[in-house]
């Protein structure tokens, strides 16, 4: 059955983890959403948004950006949301999670001593969490294998 997916990242490595990850939801409707729309080329053919960044560093523009993720997910409905991080993706399960919205986060490879603060907290609202190091992985964190 095609699934209605969104694919969404912060920019730079979380990105690119991301778009490595696009095997797995071949046959699917899939929208890809991040920061930086100079990545547009990435994406195919696949619908694209991009949204304001916004991370624990800059946690002001927490509203603005919530506002831009709430807007996609309007416009793209997904059934299922997949995200590399960082602070966005967390954003975008957690306004998804009370409509039914099953969500994925896989943390990014560069926490390799502990789980990315996002993915710390990715537990809360996403229906699975995955780490690419088998070593971190416990009760409520998969390994499933490293996406590089």
């Amino acid at each position: 059955m095609q699934r209605r997916v969104l694919a969404i990242a912060s920019g730079g490595g979380h990105f690119v983890q991301l778009m490595r990850l696009a095997p797995a939801w071949a046959g699917h409707r899939v929208s890809i959403a991040t920061v930086d729309p100079d990545t547009r080329v990435l994406a195919g053919d696949a619908p694209f948004f991009t949204f304001r960044d916004v991370s624990r560093a800059d946690w002001w523009r927490i509203p603005i950006a919530t506002l831009d993720i709430a807007r996609i997910l309007m416009k793209v409905r997904p059934q299922v949301i997949i995200t590399t991080g960082a602070l966005p993706g967390l954003i975008a399960a957690a306004l998804a999670r009370p409509f039914g919205v099953r969500s994925l986060w896989v943390d990014s490879i560069a926490n390799s001593e502990v789980l990315s603060g996002s993915g710390g907290q990715a537990g809360r609202v996403c229906n699975q969490v995955i780490t690419q190091w088998p070593h971190l992985a416990d009760a409520t964190v998969d390994h499933w294998g490293s996406v590089l």
